[in-house]
């Protein structure tokens, strides 16, 4: 079992298309960053100790850089910046548009959340808990604007059901690819997908799919998806209620009902309906998180009146993203720089 976390793997057949959607949609301009503290509160407040701790080249958010970063309540953005990099000349804001891999999921188990009114069936909760025995290990759909849900699980063995995974957690985008297409959504295109998302989880927020791939395919901007996390947090979305709900175990290491999934250095976290707990009985302080492979890591705190997010796209590095807004979190959390 690595310790790298792998959460959703940019699909071979999309490598080049990501490639040039990275070059339109990132902001990319920027003479490399200053390594000096944003101008802003006083680091004896929650936002000035979130700050400092954001812009520290002392601690893992400087393995980070460049990126975006994001705290705030049921109310609005409390504190947030752009960190810039001297040697990436990235520059990533709240309006950057980017891919968000992983991050996708929760987008997903919102909408089915919200469009259930909160009564999901056992069966559902088996697809949002990776559980239902569909779990191809090479799930990828085609970087093709005109292909379906349902031909995305028609491609390879994405529809393939095992019954050897079925109760046991195993990581993969074939189940909310199954569920969706079991679910009225197996027609839908990217375009149709993004205006039906944004059907339940509102019209203000602005996504589109790269992909038909609901646990991996989206893209969208830092504001649009903290405008989610602050309905979640205000209650708006029924995924509020949903948060943290029907736990399963994740690390194969500790875990009998687990065959194989991401564990951050080794760590056991909890999965939850499309969004991990991050209740690591070492470290863990209980986050609601959905962790994207090219660095998108969007939180909300344990108690669900804060939220937070970390905004780059960098590949494969999601640890950094992660370990920088843990940092972020505790700092709002204890108004100590970190």
């Amino acid at each position: 079992m690595s310790s790298t976390l792998c959460f959703e793997r940019c699909p071979r057949l999309a490598l080049s298309l990501i490639g040039a959607l990275a070059a339109l949609v990132v902001s990319g301009c920027g003479g490399g960053g200053s390594d000096e503290a944003a101008v802003g509160p006083p680091p004896s407040s929650a936002a000035g100790a979130a700050t400092a701790t954001a812009n520290s080249v002392a601690n893992d958010c400087n393995d980070a850089r460049p990126f975006y970063w994001e705290v705030g309540n049921a109310d609005g953005t409390t504190a947030s910046g752009t960190v810039n990099s001297s040697t990436d000349s990235t520059v990533y804001t709240a309006t950057t548009r980017l891919a968000i891999a992983s991050a996708s999921k929760w987008f997903y188990s919102s909408y089915f959340v919200q469009r259930t009114g909160g009564a999901l069936s056992a069966a559902d909760i088996k697809f949002f808990n990776f559980q239902s025995g569909y779990a191809a290990r090479d799930f990828s759909c085609l970087p093709s604007p005109t292909q379906t849900v349902q031909e995305c699980v028609d491609l390879g063995d994405n529809g393939a059901y095992n019954p050897a995974d079925d109760g046991v957690f195993s990581y993969s985008g074939a189940h909310m690819e199954k569920h969706a297409s079991l679910n009225g959504l197996g027609g839908f295109n990217n375009a149709a997908l993004a205006t039906e998302i944004r059907r339940q989880v509102g019209n203000d927020i602005d996504l589109g799919y790269i992909q038909p791939q609901l646990a991996g395919g989206m893209i969208t901007t830092p504001r649009d998806y903290a405008t989610l996390l602050r309905k979640i947090v205000r209650g708006d979305l029924k995924m509020h209620d949903a948060l943290g709900t029907h736990p399963v175990c994740t690390n194969p290491t500790t875990c009998p009902n687990a065959e194989s999934g991401p564990s951050p250095g080794g760590e056991s976290w909890h999965y939850s309906i499309g969004h991990w707990v991050e209740d690591d009985p070492l470290v863990g302080d209980g986050a609601f998180s959905s962790p994207g492979a090219f660095g998108f890591y969007p939180w909300i705190d344990r108690s669900k009146t804060s939220y937070g997010l970390v905004a780059r796209s960098a590949g494969t590095h999601v640890l950094a993203s992660l370990y920088c807004g843990r940092l972020i979190r505790k700092a709002w959390a204890t108004a100590t720089v970190q």
